[in-house]
């Protein structure tokens, strides 16, 4: 009677513990998932304003085709990664992107008239604050990601990982193309040349106009 009461309290020990480890790894596996859902969001933000971005980039500069060129492969190719719904290959593209945008915006600081549109301030605007809120959600996400991954290897939870099919999730980390600028090759003269000022005084933030009078000008003084 005695092992009979220890077996059944030995069963009943191991039903619950495989039950707070299942319950444990489904809560994990819910944060890990709605984590992912907010970079996804923001992702697809991020996609929808960068036609117009480069829309109003290139009406100033339209010489600088290679750029555009560059930010709307590296936006297309996004796109087809984000639908595989893979961290893995989405972080990659997503990273080539930003790389692209940082060479749009090295364009567009050439151009002191474009950064006065308030056009381009609010683009550049709402995109800094969707990156913004895309490294907030990929960190959530890498912790929750972390911990999920974690849970999966730990005893006992990695007795019921297998049978009842969790498995683990890629990270959604920068590398190191995310902190390098593509190269790209600028097929037109230099931005300083593409669009000459009007004679008169200098344009804020730039040096465009003649110089100014200087006091030795004019006939010079009697000896």
């Amino acid at each position: 009677m005695v092992v009979l009461i220890i077996v059944i309290v030995i069963v009943v020990l191991l039903i619950l513990g495989l039950w707070v480890a299942y319950n444990g790894l489904v809560k994990k596996r819910n944060r890990t998932q709605e984590a992912w859902s907010e970079i996804d969001v923001e992702l697809k933000r991020r996609h929808d304003l960068i036609p117009n971005l480069v829309s109003t980039v290139q009406g100033y500069a339209a010489h600088e085709q290679g750029t555009f060129e560059a930010v709307t492969q590296a936006r297309a190719n996004a796109v087809t990664a984000g639908a595989t719904g893979d961290p893995g290959r989405i972080a990659p593209a997503e990273n080539v992107l930003s790389g692209a945008l940082r060479s749009l915006f090295a364009v567009a600081e050439n151009y002191p008239q474009l950064r006065a549109v308030e056009s381009f301030l609010q683009l550049q605007e709402t995109l800094t604050a969707t990156e913004d809120k895309i490294e907030y959600a990929r960190r959530y996400y890498n912790t929750s990601a972390r911990d999920y991954n974690i849970g999966l290897q730990t005893f006992p939870r990695n007795l019921i990982a297998g049978p009842f099919a969790f498995k683990a999730v890629a990270f959604f980390a920068a590398d190191e193309e995310d902190r390098s600028v593509p190269q790209v090759n600028f097929s037109g003269p230099a931005p300083s040349a593409a669009s000459p000022a009007p004679s008169g005084p200098p344009l804020a933030g730039g040096s465009e106009g003649p110089p100014p009078a200087t006091a030795s000008e004019g006939p010079p003084p009697a000896s």
